[in-house]
């Protein structure tokens, strides 16, 4: 095993705090949770979220940052140092960050696309509707910012983990904060009169937000917001990738860990509220509630309709809006690739420069292959949960759908009912910090909850449970 001052470690809580919710905080929380917010309901996927938060999320966080710490390793080999016989679930954990990388950082470039048209003042031609079709299936313009999203995420990881991505987490997240609360309250003073008359505002948007919808609800329809929440929260903390792993492997030894995870999880879900505020209100006062049916193509083919229709002052609320997206995709980016380069580093005694070569090889190969995905490779196929898939599409469901849920399921039967949970309750009550009345929650939520509603999430992936 390689030294442990080589792998490196963050300098103290505040820089842990600010890299693993930097981790957290990525495109989910900016478009994916927003439209769902929408359309399930507002404030009754809004409920939902925060119960599964401080209940669901609080567990999976705490233990996966408990096991890097009491191992000092990445995921590939954390779970072998807990149990014997047990390494094959960080084989899963690690793959997913494998599998991940590539097409995140083509999601990246888009966004870097986007980013470089308000820039230059290009900005109408993105109002269009087949601009966003059309560059994704052109060549090689895609693959281009791609390679330059990834760089910078490579550079980042390169530099290690107290000069690097501690060091740009601690300067990016609070630049991103301001910005999006900034963007968020600017978005309830919108008012917009349309062609026929009718006057929207951006409160009459945060209201849809905000109030709970229950006008036609049933168990069907309360199960499936509940399971749209479960998996946006299992998408938006970081977890089963292995990164808060690899992250908690790097905290020293009297970071308070219950107060770093509460701290996370305010940052991940504030960001997303905010988010939400940020979009919602905008949506719905240019384009109305039908505006929100855009779904994932939300940032871009919606939104640069809203700034455009926002006149003048939409091109710098655009580039602000786009600066942000960046920020979290870069942040999230980093932590994907750090959590395959700490394993290769831990697992093969590799020195980090290596590693992170050898991942940004594979990442552009892979990368290029998700950028052609929609031009000279596209097929379409039909996935077990009914929706149809390219490359990008089956990639996202192999990681996110399939080994996730998996990931984190027989990491509950292990800490639960294999080695115990007092061996997570050690680790995070030393230097005298007490869960309190949060034992409770997690060993309940460790031994029962949160496999079964990880077995349910899994099996609905695979189309064994549908809604």
């Amino acid at each position: 095993m390689e030294n442990k001052s080589k792998r490196g470690n963050f300098s103290g809580q505040l820089g842990f705090i600010m890299a693993a919710a930097g981790s957290a905080v990525g495109l989910g929380n900016i478009w994916r949770f927003p439209y769902l917010a929408a359309r399930d309901g507002g404030g009754l996927f809004l409920v939902c979220y925060l119960f599964l938060t401080v209940t669901f999320g609080f567990t999976l966080l705490t233990t996966e940052i408990a096991i890097g710490r009491k191992t000092r390793q990445s995921p590939l080999t954390a779970y072998k140092a807990i149990k014997p016989g047990w390494g094959g679930i960080g084989f899963l954990a690690y793959l997913v960050p494998v599998i991940i990388l590539p097409y995140y950082c083509t999601i990246g470039g888009w966004v870097f696309k986007y980013l470089s048209v308000y820039v230059t003042g290009q900005e109408s031609f993105a109002v269009a509707d087949s601009y966003f079709g059309n560059y994704i299936t052109s060549t090689p313009e895609p693959m281009i910012w791609m390679l330059i999203y990834f760089l910078i995420t490579a550079i980042i990881v390169i530099c290690g983990v107290e000069k690097g991505i501690e060091k740009y987490s601690k300067i990016l997240m609070p630049v991103l904060v301001v910005m999006i609360i900034g963007i968020s309250i600017f978005s309830l003073t919108l008012s917009h009169t349309d062609a026929n008359g009718v006057t929207r505002t951006g409160l009459q948007g945060l209201k849809i937000y905000m109030i709970p919808n229950l006008h036609g609800i049933t168990f069907k329809k309360f199960m499936a917001v509940l399971s749209d929440a479960l998996g946006q929260l299992f998408y938006s903390i970081s977890v089963a990738m292995g990164i808060m792993i690899a992250y908690g492997s790097y905290a020293k030894k009297e970071t308070n860990l219950l107060s770093s995870v509460s701290q996370i999880e305010i940052f991940d879900t504030g960001i997303a509220f905010f988010a939400g505020m940020m979009i919602i209100p905008a949506i719905v006062t240019f384009m109305g509630e039908g505006g929100m049916s855009a779904g994932p193509g939300l940032i871009f083919v919606s939104l640069p309709k809203v700034f455009d229709a926002m006149g003048g002052i939409g091109k710098l609320v655009g580039l602000v809006f786009f600066v942000i997206v960046s920020f979290a995709a870069v942040t999230s980016s980093v932590s994907i690739m750090e959590a395959i380069v700490s394993s290769m580093m831990d697992f093969f005694h590799m020195e980090r420069k290596k590693a992170s070569i050898i991942v940004a090889i594979y990442t552009f190969i892979m990368g290029t292959i998700v950028c052609l995905g929609y031009s000279s490779l596209y097929f379409e196929l039909k996935l077990p949960n009914g929706t149809t898939a390219q490359i990008l599409d089956l990639m996202d469901y192999i990681s996110n759908n399939i080994f996730m849920p998996l990931v984190s399921f027989l990491t509950c039967v292990l800490i639960g009912w294999v080695v115990k949970p007092q061996v997570i309750i050690d680790e995070v009550e030393q230097n005298g910090v007490k869960f309190n009345k949060r034992r409770l929650i997690y060993l309940v939520m460790i031994k029962f909850i949160a496999p079964v509603l990880l077995l349910f999430l899994f099996l609905q992936a695979i189309g064994i449970v549908k809604l």
